[in-house]
């Protein structure tokens, strides 16, 4: 999956008052609201907070994917949010999150765009990007580590 053509630099934001998973994912669906041109803030808040009812998005390592599939998109869209303080997430190594990774794919999406979603998952579980990632706090600097992937 070429990152670059779903995430735009407008989608990333380094966040100092998130406080909750809650407040996260609110956070996480007004970026993607805006990048995604159709869905409400609302809309994107429900598919996060249903998804995440069926269980964490938390991948470990203090990072998180939440995601969703919205019906009226047509494109796969993504933010990123980059939380100064961790939140807990429910993460399966019980550590909190403070790299959001969110993604919103569309809802009649094929079988090509889940296995493209695991290759990225994978090439975000490495050690090296996350310690570049907190590294930065420059949007444009996260941008270009991202669009790498």
């Amino acid at each position: 999956m070429n990152v670059r053509s779903i995430l735009s630099m407008t989608s990333i934001r380094c966040e100092s008052r998130v406080t909750s998973k809650k407040h996260a994912l609110d956070v996480l669906s007004q970026l993607l609201a805006e990048a995604a041109h159709g869905p409400s803030q609302g809309e994107v808040m429900s598919g996060l907070v249903g998804r995440e009812r069926l269980g964490s998005t938390g991948l470990g390592q203090s990072i998180a994917v939440p995601h969703t599939r919205l019906p009226g998109i047509t494109s796969k869209v993504a933010a990123l949010l980059k939380l100064e303080e961790p939140v807990d997430f429910g993460s399966p190594d019980g550590q909190p999150v403070d790299l959001l990774f969110g993604l919103l794919v569309p809802e009649n999406s094929a079988e090509t765009d889940s296995r493209e979603i695991d290759v990225l998952v994978n090439k975000l579980r490495d050690p090296e990007l996350h310690r570049e990632l907190r590294a930065s706090s420059d949007p444009k600097e996260l941008y270009s580590l991202f669009s790498g992937l």
